[in-house]
């Protein structure tokens, strides 16, 4: 027993060495060992092919093989940058700032709108960013219907449209902000069927759509039921489209002098003014015809602003609360003219014209103010005028006098919905009251306001000479007031001079 465990000791020793060799006679020598085994003749060596999940390395040492793998999440990391500025690049090159002009409402107003309503189309979707939504797709067929009106009217072929609009699909798209999910054909097809069913709209409204061949019961193309909602949808920011009349004119004939007239005469007339972006800045301009020119602002509002203000009144004021100007003895009347932002003040009296507001209004103020907001060229009238009645109502009794006054006349629950509309509209606006039409005019009634001597006599006119009775009562005081001083004088006179 004792020799066969020797024997099976031998051989595992022998087997011993023998590895040991094979190991020795395949790793190359360390340059900083300083034993090197001289048991075994040295013998040509080759690289140890190290295997890693099946697949052999490239003969890289494992030191190289760490550093690039501890290098490679960097190189990936590198890589998405490039790739990153690399699209930046082509889409700063495929861009043209230059054409903007239909954008998507910022979200500060978004939130502070409190309601989609304002914001997103509720009939009809006009241009791409609310296209083929299912709720809108019932319009759809009536756009069709409409383009089928003007090709049987005019004669013409449908691809001459499709044509030009083909032409001009670069130069639309530039129009919008962000990148457009419609192919061309799409896109295409989405100008011609909404830009006829705008101008069908237009020429409706101004010729009649009767002339048009449109039944008087039509659902959609007579001047009643749902035009008031799709002519609400159409002064949208996000549902627009840009305004290329001359491709898309269906007529063969250029306007009359008559039907220039028509439409000059019109509230809402798109046509009178070519140089218009889209139905929303149309509108806007209508509004604003024969718009004020601003005024340089004084010192007093240089000093109290230098830089861009939110228009919140917790940090800016532009001017007093109605209920605190009349305390002041500021008089409001109302301005017989259908510019509502034309405020004149002379005086103490505050003129201003007529306001209605509505269950759109929201809506249509809201819509201008995100344009003027988010168009560089686009001036801040009607942004200004909201701020400015944001600043003169403050509670249900501002709304309460103005409409006793005739300036405010609305069709909403009550007074405390008027004041909360305009107190939410600008909340958050950015917006430089050096920079407002109105500016020169708060000066005047701040520096109004802050006279004292017209503080006192309105309180004086409103404590004592409110009603009738008032004015008796100060007049009764004032004579007793005489009469005990009369006979206070001729007592103290009678005891210092006796009769004689």
């Amino acid at each position: 027993m004792v020799a066969v465990f020797n024997k099976e000791l031998l051989s595992w020793y022998l087997i011993t060495l023998k590895l040991k060799e094979t190991l020795e006679s395949t790793i190359p020598t360390s340059p900083y060992s300083n034993t090197r085994s001289t048991d075994f003749p040295q013998q040509p060596t080759e690289p140890l092919q190290i295997t890693i999940n099946g697949e052999e390395d490239d003969g890289q040492t494992l030191q190289e093989q760490e550093e690039e793998a501890s290098k490679s999440p960097d190189s990936e990391w590198v890589i998405s940058i490039k790739e990153k500025l690399d699209q930046a690049r082509q889409d700063d090159a495929a861009s043209s700032w230059s054409k903007l002009s239909i954008y998507r409402i910022p979200h500060y107003l978004r939130e502070n709108g409190g309601d989609d309503k304002a914001f997103v189309p509720q009939i009809v979707s006009l241009g791409p960013y609310h296209h083929g939504k299912r709720r809108l797709r019932q319009m759809d067929r009536h756009k069709w219907r409409s383009l089928h009106h003007v090709l049987k009217r005019t004669n013409h072929d449908i691809k001459l449209y499709i044509d030009s609009m083909k032409e001009m699909e670069e130069r639309a798209r530039s129009c919008y902000e962000g990148s457009i999910g419609l192919s061309s054909n799409e896109f295409v097809e989405m100008l011609v069927l909404d830009g006829c069913f705008v101008l069908e709209l237009f020429r409706g409204a101004t010729e009649g759509f009767k002339e048009l061949g449109y039944s008087r019961n039509d659902p959609v193309f007579a001047m009643r039921g749902s035009m008031h909602s799709i002519q609400r949808d159409m002064i949208m920011l996000e549902n627009q489209i840009p305004l290329f009349f001359d491709p898309l004119m269906p007529t063969d004939e250029p306007l009359t002098k008559s039907d220039r007239n028509k439409l000059e005469s019109s509230s809402f007339d798109p046509l009178s003014d070519q140089s218009g972006l889209h139905c929303l800045d149309v509108f806007r301009r209508s509004l604003l015809r024969s718009r004020p020119e601003p005024e340089a602002p004084r010192i007093w509002i240089k000093r109290r602003s230098h830089t861009h203000r939110v228009a919140d009144k917790r940090r800016q004021q532009l001017i007093h609360c109605v209920t605190e100007l009349k305390e002041a003895g500021i008089k409001f009347k109302k301005r017989k003219t259908d510019r509502f932002w034309d405020i004149k003040f002379k005086n103490g009296i505050l003129r201003m014209p007529r306001l209605l507001i509505h269950d759109g209004t929201k809506s249509l103020f809201l819509n201008l103010i995100a344009f003027e907001q988010s168009h560089l060229d686009c001036s801040n009238e009607i942004t200004s005028y909201v701020i400015f009645m944001d600043n003169l109502i403050n509670s249900p009794a501002d709304v309460g006098y103005l409409h006793y006054c005739g300036i405010i006349e609305h069709w909403l629950g009550s007074d405390g919905e008027v004041a909360d509309l305009f107190n939410r509209l600008c909340e958050e606006v950015v917006f430089d009251i050096n920079d407002s039409y109105l500016s020169p005019l708060s000066e005047g009634v701040n520096r109004y306001y802050e006279h004292r001597w017209n503080a006192w006599r309105a309180s004086l006119k409103h404590n004592y000479f409110s009603n009738p009775w008032a004015i008796i009562s100060l007049v009764a005081a004032v004579v007793l007031l005489l009469l005990t001083f009369a006979q206070t004088y001729y007592t103290i006179y009678g005891y210092y001079r006796p009769a004689g």
